[in-house]
């Protein structure tokens, strides 16, 4: 951790494996694929999917072979899903030497597998993609048994599973999901049909698992589910409360605290100004580090940041390394040196949601987990 600026983001693995635990009773009797995607959501890709696949998690999955690779560098032998696939001879020769599964959406995909297990003298194990209504990747219903056959007859390549992706389970109106899940059984049924096992089936992801009591019955056999958000402690299905702990803390320090008169602005724009007599804090974090730079701008709804048991609001516009908050006119006892929690589990025992803070930005928690900047060091804890 630099000590001059004290900027920080906490990985609490504890909270990490009980998130685990709650996402699996969420569909008891699944086997999980813990999604590590994009650097695991921000949070350092080795260490959680170590913690992950230390925890039971029976499979991993990232999005491409570059996200593969550091996973077995640090000793992760756990099954590795790469969603993306593979694009070219030479990731399809990574894969199979890293002894991962890629996910086949197309036939193009299949023949770079192929040629790649065949020259490695050695099959691959293979997951395919039905787009069922997302739209995005995978293979469309009708080429898809066709492209399963085509799997379970290359010689070189291991049909190891099948999955959808569902695109509106998190609405209160599951209507969409169970019309993909309908599709998605009876082009499974097809499939079977031919005599092909499809291997590992799977749909739901974070939001699917939470509505999995609701979809159950309109889904096919399923034999695991994907959680990724839920994993790191963050919940942007607004309409359900969860039992998730932050896995992420982002913490900085106070460096400057200043007076400020009634009228007075503070920073770029000087769109903010002091209501009456009090104090400003500046803090050593701002949108190089992955703060929004629209926090506390007119017409956004209010953004806090603790400081010891108290919040305070985000007052001005945030700049690439800074940002200020108004302390008001009776928080003396905010001093420079003193830690503030831009979200996460906040020294009061609380949480600062990063899902509240993604309101007050506009976007997601998943943005901000991720937009954490590279020059924030993670400082792994439990």
């Amino acid at each position: 951790m630099s000590e001059g600026r004290g900027t920080i983001a906490r990985i609490d693995l504890a909270a990490l494996r009980a998130n685990l635990e709650a996402v699996r009773l969420m569909a008891p009797g699944r086997e999980a694929i813990a999604v590590v995607k994009a650097d695991g959501y921000g949070h350092g890709g080795p260490t959680v999917a170590r913690a992950l696949a230390e925890a039971g998690a029976e499979g991993l999955a990232v999005l491409t072979v570059d996200e593969a690779r550091p996973l077995r560098e640090a000793g992760v032998a756990t099954p590795i899903l790469i969603l993306a696939g593979v694009h070219d001879a030479a990731e399809a020769a990574e894969a199979v030497a890293l002894e991962a599964t890629p996910v086949v959406h197309h036939d193009g995909g299949l023949a770079h597998v192929a040629r790649a297990a065949g020259a490695a003298g050695r099959s691959c194990p293979v997951h395919v993609e039905i787009d069922t209504g997302m739209r995005r990747m995978g293979v469309a219903p009708d080429g898809a048994v066709a492209l399963v056959q085509k799997v379970a007859e290359a010689g070189e390549v291991e049909l190891a599973g099948c999955f959808t992706h569902l695109a509106k389970a998190d609405e209160a109106d599951l209507g969409h999901a169970r019309e993909q899940l309908g599709l998605f059984g009876r082009l499974l049924s097809e499939i079977r049909g031919l005599g092909i096992e499809p291997g590992q089936v799977h749909a739901a992801a974070s939001a699917g698992v939470l509505a999995w009591s609701d979809l159950a019955d309109a889904a096919p056999e399923t034999h695991a589910i994907r959680p990724g958000i839920f994993l790191y402690g963050s919940n942007p299905v607004g309409h359900a409360d969860l039992p998730l702990a932050p896995v992420m803390s982002f913490e900085t320090r106070v460096v400057h605290v200043r007076r400020v008169e009634t009228g007075d602005t503070a920073g770029y724009g000087g769109f903010w100004s002091a209501p009456g007599p009090g104090r400003l804090a500046t803090l050593a974090a701002g949108y190089a580090d992955g703060v929004p730079r629209c926090l506390g701008e007119p017409g956004r709804p209010p953004a806090y940041v603790a400081i010891g048991n108290r919040r305070f609001p985000v007052s001005g516009r945030v700049s690439m390394d800074y940002l200020t908050v108004s302390l008001g006119d009776d928080a003396n006892d905010v001093s420079i040196g003193d830690t503030a929690v831009i979200f996460g589990a906040t020294p009061s025992g609380d949480t600062l949601s990063v899902d509240r803070l993604a309101d007050a930005a506009g976007t997601l928690g998943y943005e901000l987990l991720v937009r954490v900047g590279g020059r924030v060091p993670r400082v792994v804890v439990g």
